[in-house]
Formats: C-alpha cells, structure tokens, sequence
C-alpha cells in the first residue's frame, strides 16, 4: 500500500528530528565549546583587540590560553575558579536539602501522587506542569517523570511514547521554570549579580536571587499550556495510534508513603511556624537590633528576596 503523503509540517518535524539525532552528547559539546574558547582566545590575543571595562573605564585585553603563559593560568588558577565562584555556596546548600528529598524518595512520591491524582482530561497537562515543577528537584524530574508519563499513557490506552516525550518536554522545557525559586535560581541569581557588580556595584547590592520570580512563575502557565498542546495536536497525531502489545495498570502511593509525605508536610509547617515564632515573638533572635522586622537578619536572608 503506497504511504500516505506527509505534508509539509511533518516533513519539517523529520528534518529537526534527523538534526537532532546527529548531534553529539552533551559532554562532548561541552568539550568542543570549551576548544574553541581556547582557540579564540589565541587568535584574538594575536590580533590585539581590546574593549573598555564598563566599570572603570580600563582597558582590557584577552589573556591567550594556548601560550605558556596561558596554560599555566589553567591549571594554577582552576581551584580558586572554583572556590572563589560566587554561586557555589549557596548552590551547595541547596543541593543538600534537595539530596536528602530525592533519597528519602519524598520528590518521587510527591511527584506520582500529583500525577496520578490528576482527572483523565487533564493527564497530559498534569504530567507536563510536574515535569516543569521537578526542576525545584534539579535532575530528579529527568529519573521519574518520562517513565512514569509512558506507564499512565499506556495504562489509558494511548501511546506510551506520547506520556515519555510529554514528560521529557516538561523537564527539559520548564528547567528554569517553577512556581518556588530552586538551585537554578540561586545560581543563575548569583552569576548575574556578579556579573552586574562589574558595571555597576551599587545595583548589584539591590538584587537578589528572586529577581525573574514572577517571570518563572508566568512561564510555568505558559509551558504547560504549549507543552498540553503540542503532545495532544502534534506528537499523538504524528505516532499514530498505539498497537503494542504493552499495557499497565496504574498503582497508588503505598501506605507508607502516603504517611511519608503527610509527616513531610507535618514537618515543613512546624519549620515554617518555627521561624515565624523566631521572627514574630519580641526581641526574637531574628528581628533587628532595635526590634523590627525590617531590615532584620530574617527580612534580608528571606523575605527580602520576594
């Protein structure tokens, strides 16, 4: 039977999709970029160019990391890079309290009890909006999420592959996305401040990691929306309709996990209710010295930052 023709939108999906699939790992595109820095560098250094720092008027010019002097910057300086980069210790910190969530398997739970108490209509968008919120988990979402979008898809009769990709996107897309400020943010934050010090000092001591707060909260409606749209119009259609043989039947949290995450939730309150009394009670340890809230320890770690 000759193929039905595809028309030309589809024909584009092949291109991107072929594209795509020949690009080399992330690793090793990191890798690439991270040659041709070196190289540029040694032809711009070559050529003398120089541009005018923003902050006191100097001249700067480009240090060739492929001269002996260069290389030996690489290595005797990429320890204090490291340590001396701005976003490190609060990203350390984050990470912490994410890495204790992930391996109690609270974000696992939180994230298919969510799912799975989504109404049928509203599954493919319930999937993609916990992908987009799974980024407050940093790469937790990548581990759960689209195996578990293929089993739903499955177990509802629709094409498993569909669920995978509509999770996927919802990590992938939303990374930076979320309703509550992650890991991404306090890094993105920091590097931006310091990068914003160099222009302008005094700005930079305004800003905070909660600066694109209300963007992130905006994309999150809007990625959801798409995201719905284009698995539903798009991806569905174009994978047709589901032969295998593969079904699921879709299982509940466990008991102790519903009881997990109630203590959890238990647990985040009394914290919250904990720094409140700390704050609120007077001359509580985190109000100012002459015994305000504004401008306090609390006000200029936390809620300054909304």
């Amino acid at each position: 039977m000759e193929e039905k023709r595809r028309g030309f939108f589809q024909r584009f999906l092949d291109v991107i999709e072929r594209t795509g699939n020949k690009l080399p790992h992330p690793v090793t595109l990191f890798a690439i970029l991270a040659l041709m820095v070196l190289v540029a560098s040694a032809i711009v250094s070559n050529m003398g160019l120089s541009v005018e720092h923003p902050g006191d008027e100097s001249d700067v010019t480009v240090n060739n990391l492929l001269n002996t002097e260069g290389i030996r910057y690489i290595f005797g300086s990429m320890v204090d890079n490291f340590i001396g980069f701005a976003p490190l210790g609060v990203v350390l910190a984050t990470m912490l309290g994410i890495g204790i969530a992930e391996r109690s398997g609270l974000i696992s739970a939180a994230l298919r009890g969510f799912v799975l108490s989504v109404p049928g209509f509203l599954i493919t968008a319930g999937i993609v909006f916990a992908g987009i919120m799974s980024s407050v988990a940093s790469d937790a979402g990548y581990v759960v999420l689209p195996p578990l979008g293929a089993v739903i898809f499955a177990a509802l009769g629709r094409h498993p592959l569909a669920g995978l990709a509509a999770a996927f996107a919802g990590v992938s897309a939303g990374f930076s996305a979320n309703l509550f400020l992650s890991a991404t943010d306090a890094m993105l934050g920091e590097i931006t401040i310091e990068a914003a010090a160099i222009v302008n000092p005094a700005y930079a001591e305004t800003m905070n990691i909660a600066m694109n707060y209300w963007f992130i909260i905006a994309s999150v409606i809007i990625l959801t929306l798409v995201g719905w749209f284009v698995t539903e119009k798009i991806v569905e259609p174009r994978l047709g309709e589901y032969k295998g043989e593969y079904r699921e039947e879709l299982t509940g949290l466990e008991a102790t996990e519903k009881k997990g995450l109630v203590w959890a939730t238990v647990s985040g309150l009394v914290t919250a209710i904990g720094f409140a009394l700390l704050v609120l009670l007077p001359n509580g340890p985190l109000r100012a010295d002459d015994g305000g809230i504004i401008q306090s320890p609390f006000w200029i770690h936390s809620f300054q930052l909304f």
